[in-house]
C-alpha cells in the first residue's frame, strides 16, 4: 500500500511539462472573465461539474482496465476517441505532447514496483506512438505501478486541478495561500467527481465543454501569452 501511494504521488507530480499549459486561463483573464479566486473556483468546479476532464479521466479509467489485461485493440481504440473529441488544436497538442513525454518518462524509469503485466509497457505504449493522449498515458502507468482505480482517477483530477490553480495564481494574479485554499475547496468536488466517473458507462461519458472550447480558441490568436493553451 505504502508503495502504491509514493507511485500515485509519482504519477500525479510527473515533470511532463504541465505547467506550460492554462487551458483556457489564460485567455479568461486577458478578457476579465476570470479575474479572483472565486472566480477561478467557481470555473473549476464547473469544470470538474460538467467539463471535459469527466472525459479524460474517465479515458484513464478504460486505459487502466486495458492495459491490466493487454488489450490493445480498446487502447487504440480510446486514445483514437480521445484525440477526436479535442474540440481545439491546442488542447489535442497539449494531450500529445504530455503524453509522450510521460510515456517516455515510464519507459526510461527503472521502477522497484513489480509490475504485474501480462503486456509489456513497451507494447501498450507503442498503440499510441507520438500521438498517445495523456490520459492513455496516465492509466498505462497506473496499471504498471498496480495503482488502484478510484486511486488513479483522484489522482489524475487533483493533478489537473492543481496545475491549473497554479496557472491562476500567477495569471490573475493571487497569492500562494489563496492558492492552497482553492485546492481545499475544490476537495469535496474532486472526490465526487472521481466517484461519478468510476460509474460511466462508456455511452454515458459526455461532457458540457463549450466554455473551455471557445476559450482555447480565443487563446490560439491572443496578442501575448505566458501559457502554450
Amino acid at each position: 500500500m505504502n508503495n502504491q501511494l509514493l507511485c500515485l504521488l509519482q504519477l500525479a507530480f510527473a515533470p511532463v511539462g504541465a505547467y506550460s499549459y492554462s487551458e483556457g486561463i489564460e485567455s479568461l483573464v486577458e478578457a476579465g472573465a476570470t479575474d479572483s479566486e472565486i472566480t477561478l473556483r467557481n470555473w473549476l468546479e464547473n469544470s470538474l461539474q460538467f467539463g471535459a476532464v469527466r472525459v479524460e479521466a474517465a479515458v484513464v479509467v478504460r486505459a487502466l482496465r486495458a492495459a491490466k489485461i493487454g488489450d490493445l485493440r480498446a487502447l487504440s481504440y480510446w486514445n483514437a476517441w480521445a484525440t477526436a473529441v479535442k474540440e481545439t488544436e491546442e488542447l489535442r497538442l497539449q494531450s500529445w505532447q504530455m503524453g509522450r513525454t510521460l510515456v517516455r518518462l515510464l519507459l526510461d524509469l527503472r521502477s522497484p514496483v513489480a509490475s504485474g503485466l501480462t503486456t509489456s509497457v513497451k507494447d501498450l505504449v507503442e498503440v499510441g506512438g507520438n500521438q498517445c493522449n495523456f490520459a492513455i498515458g496516465f492509466g498505462i502507468a497506473a496499471a504498471n505501478w498496480q495503482i488502484e482505480e478510484e486511486a488513479a482517477v483522484l489522482g489524475y483530477l487533483y493533478s489537473w486541478a492543481a496545475n491549473l490553480a497554479s496557472a491562476g495564481v500567477k495569471l490573475i494574479p493571487l497569492g500562494q495561500t489563496a492558492g492552497q485554499q482553492l485546492l481545499l475547496d475544490l476537495q469535496s468536488q474532486i472526490s465526487c467527481t472521481a466517484q461519478e466517473v468510476l460509474k460511466l458507462e462508456d455511452d454515458d461519458i459526455a461532457s458540457c465543454s463549450w466554455g473551455l472550447a471557445l476559450a482555447s480558441m480565443a487563446h490560439e490568436t491572443q496578442y501575448t501569452r505566458l501559457f502554450r493553451s
